[in-house]
């Protein structure tokens, strides 16, 4: 058996250093996409009386989700990783996403947020797992995913589940995240 070119067999809990290359790659898309919904979601919901409380809560999130990108920008640069391809798709479908759920009201932003973090956990669970050998980049997903799993516990604060459709509109949401993720980490 031989190993795909470009790969080199590496020990177990030990990734490869294109594994690790794809590994930053899909993050930092993650966290253009996820800026990018923040952003459609605050240009509809705006600062009106009505979406106060959830824009300030929307506003805290981007925020994080802006130090989670900056990061992995740093990562691209140190690592010489290729980001993806796809960024300009994933600054249109995040910016529409998020303004599409915002215009439908606060909890359907909420909605698309908590649907969005519950891939990511899974993702960044998975990926966790498998950073023994590279404690830089485990650190850093990790303290992410705690972040997002905060991200989460809000949407779902502020009535995410609460969505008429919520079911629908959830899986709908995970299922594009899940093939993002899957073609960020290639192309």
């Amino acid at each position: 058996m031989t190993a795909k070119r470009g790969r080199r067999p590496a020990a177990p809990g030990v990734p490869s250093v294109q594994d690790v290359a794809e590994m930053i790659r899909v993050d930092h898309a993650g966290e253009y996409g996820a800026k990018h919904i923040y952003e459609g979601q605050l240009a509809v919901l705006g600062s009106g009386p009505r979406n106060r409380r959830g824009a300030a809560a929307v506003r805290r999130m981007a925020a994080q989700e802006q130090r989670h990108l900056e990061r992995f920008e740093e990562l691209i640069l140190e690592r010489k990783v290729r980001p993806t391809m796809l960024s300009p798709v994933w600054r249109v479908a995040g910016f529409a996403l998020g303004a599409a759920t915002a215009f439908l009201g606060l909890k359907a932003a909420m909605a698309c947020t908590a649907s969005v973090e519950e891939v990511i956990d899974e993702h960044y669970a998975r990926q966790i797992e498998r950073l023994d050998g590279d404690p830089e980049l485990k650190a850093a997903v990790t303290k992410f995913r705690e972040d997002e799993l905060a991200h989460r516990s809000e949407a779902l604060a502020h009535g995410a589940a609460d969505t008429p459709g919520y079911r629908l509109l959830s899986e709908a949401i995970k299922a594009g995240c899940r093939l993002a993720i899957r073609l960020s980490e290639k192309i």
